[in-house]
């Protein structure tokens, strides 16, 4: 597929970079853009040789949610609007279990607002890390509409149902340090730093044992909804996979012989 909405790189230590490159409308989601990062996931699904993915916005924003504007959606005043709930269906909840079940864990990197259901798929990823001048805002209750993308499910988990009620009724703009510090997101970087970090991160990441790293998501995922004799099970046949593993083996050998493990992803 030829990208036009979206920009996608794999570097050769397995870094995969998506960016969102709608910048002149602050990278708001369109049909468009779904089909190109529904493309551009599947092709990382199935190249082993990637390791990690980096996903981010080009310009002023990582992602002001969906384009209202975009065939599909607009309605002029005094018509019936498009069912809303089709978008999701067809759209947003396989834009999430994508970036949920990626065989390789998943960056979000926030340079500007992170607004709607683009702060949802923001916190879909497994890390989130964002400028000191980003900021992450639940825009729904502006224009009538509830919590996507995932917020709804995410949200509570994260901080609370006291703050996830705070920032889905009031949708008050929510800035970077301020969700770090109420354990939203993972980490606050100076603007000028803020690639270097996220390369470092990324490199970091690349050469982690892949499996156990999204192994370990799906425990945290499924943590929520388990009893602790449920969580010990899956615990178990995870530990009983991943230690038969090339990586596992490579990480004792290490280990043992005092160096630096070299782990393949398998």
């Amino acid at each position: 597929m030829s990208y036009q909405n979206i920009r996608f790189e794999l570097d050769d230590a397995g870094v995969a970079r998506i960016t969102l490159n709608r910048p002149d409308k602050m990278n708001s989601f369109t049909a468009a853009m779904h089909a190109e990062l529904r493309d551009a996931l599947d092709a990382i699904q199935a190249n082993p040789a990637v390791r990690v993915l980096v996903l981010s916005g080009a310009g002023r924003a990582f992602c002001a949610g969906q384009d209202l504007a975009d065939e599909g959606v607009r309605f002029e005043p005094g018509q019936m609007p498009p069912d809303l709930g089709d978008l999701v269906e067809q759209h947003y909840k396989p834009l999430v279990m994508r970036l949920k079940n990626l065989r390789v864990p998943t960056v979000a990197a926030i340079n500007g607002i992170a607004a709607g259901a683009g702060a949802s798929v923001a916190l879909a990823c497994d890390l989130v890390v964002a400028t000191k001048s980003a900021s992450f805002l639940q825009a729904f209750s502006k224009i009538g509409l509830i919590p996507d993308t995932g917020s709804s499910w995410l949200l509570p988990q994260r901080v609370g149902m006291a703050r996830a009620m705070g920032l889905a009724l009031l949708a008050d703009k929510l800035p970077a340090e301020q969700a770090a510090a109420w354990g939203l997101i993972w980490a606050v970087h100076e603007d000028a730093s803020f690639g270097a970090e996220v390369n470092a991160l990324a490199a970091k990441l690349a050469a982690l044992p892949t499996k156990a790293l999204v192994r370990t998501r799906q425990l945290m995922q499924a943590a929520p909804t388990h009893s602790l004799e449920q969580q010990l099970e899956m615990e178990g046949g995870f530990m009983r996979e991943l230690g038969r593993s090339a990586d596992y083996i490579e990480g004792v050998s290490a280990f043992l012989q005092k160096r630096a493990p070299r782990f393949t992803g398998v």
